[in-house]
Protein backbone atom coordinates (compact mmCIF):
# COMPACT_ATOMS: atom_id res chain seq x y z
CA UNK A 1 0.00 0.00 0.00
CA UNK A 2 1.20 3.99 -0.97
CA UNK A 3 1.67 6.32 1.30
CA UNK A 4 -0.82 7.95 0.07
CA UNK A 5 -3.50 5.47 -0.30
CA UNK A 6 -6.25 4.51 2.50
CA UNK A 7 -8.11 1.28 3.18
CA UNK A 8 -11.67 1.90 4.22
CA UNK A 9 -13.73 -1.43 5.87
CA UNK A 10 -17.75 -0.93 4.97
CA UNK A 11 -20.81 -1.92 7.51
CA UNK A 12 -20.53 -4.97 5.86
CA UNK A 13 -16.93 -5.70 6.52
CA UNK A 14 -15.38 -5.63 3.01
CA UNK A 15 -12.50 -3.25 1.99
CA UNK A 16 -11.72 -0.55 -0.90
CA UNK A 17 -8.50 1.26 -0.89
CA UNK A 18 -8.32 4.84 -2.42
CA UNK A 19 -5.77 6.79 -3.52
CA UNK A 20 -5.31 10.20 -1.36
CA UNK A 21 -5.70 12.79 -3.88
CA UNK A 22 -5.91 16.34 -1.41
CA UNK A 23 -6.89 16.97 2.33
CA UNK A 24 -7.83 20.05 3.79
CA UNK A 25 -9.73 21.61 6.92
CA UNK A 26 -12.57 23.32 6.40
CA UNK A 27 -14.93 25.06 9.11
CA UNK A 28 -12.56 22.97 11.66
CA UNK A 29 -13.64 19.47 10.66
CA UNK A 30 -10.90 17.69 8.16
CA UNK A 31 -12.27 16.31 4.58
CA UNK A 32 -10.16 13.71 2.01
CA UNK A 33 -10.53 13.91 -1.48
CA UNK A 34 -9.62 10.34 -2.47
CA UNK A 35 -10.27 8.47 -5.63
CA UNK A 36 -10.39 5.15 -6.88
CA UNK A 37 -9.10 5.07 -10.13
CA UNK A 38 -5.00 3.81 -10.24
CA UNK A 39 -2.72 6.40 -11.39
CA UNK A 40 -2.94 8.66 -14.94
CA UNK A 41 -6.38 6.56 -15.35
CA UNK A 42 -10.23 8.07 -15.14
CA UNK A 43 -11.67 7.12 -11.95
CA UNK A 44 -14.71 8.49 -9.66
CA UNK A 45 -13.46 11.08 -6.81
CA UNK A 46 -15.25 10.95 -3.27
CA UNK A 47 -14.84 13.09 -0.27
CA UNK A 48 -14.87 11.94 2.66
CA UNK A 49 -15.29 13.64 6.28
CA UNK A 50 -14.06 12.46 8.99
CA UNK A 51 -15.49 12.12 12.05
CA UNK A 52 -13.23 10.12 14.57
CA UNK A 53 -13.64 10.24 18.41
CA UNK A 54 -10.90 11.59 20.42
CA UNK A 55 -10.40 7.71 21.82
CA UNK A 56 -10.39 5.98 18.43
CA UNK A 57 -6.89 4.07 17.03
CA UNK A 58 -8.21 4.77 12.91
CA UNK A 59 -9.34 7.78 11.22
CA UNK A 60 -13.09 6.96 10.87
CA UNK A 61 -14.69 8.46 7.69
CA UNK A 62 -18.04 8.86 6.07
CA UNK A 63 -20.33 10.92 3.55
CA UNK A 64 -20.69 14.37 3.61
CA UNK A 65 -24.63 14.39 4.55
CA UNK A 66 -25.24 18.18 4.04
CA UNK A 67 -25.21 19.37 0.06
CA UNK A 68 -24.34 22.84 0.78
CA UNK A 69 -21.07 21.51 3.14
CA UNK A 70 -19.88 19.17 0.28
CA UNK A 71 -20.65 21.92 -2.28
CA UNK A 72 -18.41 23.95 -0.40
CA UNK A 73 -15.98 21.02 0.35
CA UNK A 74 -15.57 20.24 -2.94
CA UNK A 75 -14.82 24.27 -4.14
CA UNK A 76 -12.10 23.89 -1.93
CA UNK A 77 -10.19 21.18 -3.53
CA UNK A 78 -11.50 22.36 -7.29
CA UNK A 79 -9.38 25.54 -5.95
CA UNK A 80 -6.32 23.56 -4.39
CA UNK A 81 -5.99 21.51 -7.65
CA UNK A 82 -6.34 24.40 -10.32
CA UNK A 83 -7.86 22.32 -12.86
CA UNK A 84 -5.69 19.12 -12.12
CA UNK A 85 -8.83 16.86 -12.35
CA UNK A 86 -11.97 16.97 -13.70
CA UNK A 87 -14.50 16.54 -10.91
CA UNK A 88 -18.36 16.04 -11.60
CA UNK A 89 -21.37 16.40 -9.10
Amino acid sequence: MEDNSIVMILDDGSEIEFTILESTTFQGHNYILVTDAPDDEDGECRVFKEVSAPDDTEAVYEDIQDEEEENAVFDIFLKMLDGEIDIER
